[in-house]
C-alpha cells in the first residue's frame, strides 16, 4: 500500500515521493508502436519505477485512433515542479509538440497524484483535475494502489473506480414517476 505522505530516505536523508503517472500514445514514434513508445518512456523517468500493464482503450474527443495507455508509479525525490519539467522534456524528445487538444501524439505524461497530497503551481494540479472519470487512469492503477487514498474526495481508487464503472439503471420508458 502506498503511504499517503513523503517518506524519507534511509541513506540520504532526504524525503522520496511517490506519484501516480499516466502514460498514453495512440501514434508510433522512433521507438515503434504505442505500447513501445510508452515503455521507452516509462524507462526515461528517473527513480524507481513500477507499471501496470498497458491497456488499449477508446479514444477521448475527436481523435479516431484507439490509445495505449497505463499507470506507473515513481519513486522520486523531485518535487512535483522539477517532476513535471523532466516528463515535459521526454515528451518533448519524444516527438510531442504543442498542438490541437485530444489529437494523436507519441507520448503523454501527466501527475495524476502524489504522496504528498494536493499541489497547485504554474501548470499543474494534483491530483489530476479529471483523473476521477478516466476508467483508463483507475483500471490499472487498481493493479498498483487500490487503497490510495484522493486526497480531495477522500475516497481510494477502489472506490473511485467502483463508483465511475456501476451500473446505473435505465430510465424506464413507461413515463411512470412523470408528473401530471
Amino acid at each position: 500500500m502506498v503511504r499517503s505522505s513523503c517518506t524519507r530516505d534511509r541513506l540520504s536523508g532526504m524525503e522520496r515521493s511517490t506519484y501516480v503517472i499516466a502514460a498514453g500514445s495512440n501514434r508510433r514514434g522512433r521507438h515503434g508502436t504505442p505500447p513501445a513508445e510508452i515503455a521507452a518512456a516509462l524507462e526515461h523517468i528517473k527513480g524507481r519505477v513500477t507499471a501496470a500493464a498497458i491497456r488499449s482503450s477508446a479514444p477521448m474527443g475527436p481523435s479516431t485512433r484507439r490509445f495505449a495507455n497505463t499507470v506507473a508509479l515513481v519513486e522520486t525525490r523531485a518535487r512535483p515542479e522539477k517532476l513535471l519539467r523532466r516528463l515535459k522534456r521526454i515528451e518533448r524528445r519524444f516527438g510531442r509538440r504543442p498542438g490541437q487538444r485530444w489529437g494523436a501524439r507519441v507520448i503523454d505524461l501527466d501527475i495524476i497524484l502524489w504522496s504528498g497530497g494536493a499541489f497547485e503551481g504554474p501548470g499543474l494540479t494534483i491530483p489530476h483535475p479529471a483523473f476521477r472519470e478516466r476508467d483508463f487512469v483507475l483500471t490499472p492503477l487498481l493493479d498498483l494502489a487500490a487503497d490510495w487514498r484522493d486526497p480531495i474526495s477522500g475516497f481510494t481508487v477502489r472506490q473511485l473506480h467502483s463508483r465511475l464503472t456501476r451500473r446505473r439503471p435505465l430510465p424506464s420508458r413507461s413515463g411512470a414517476g412523470a408528473g401530471p
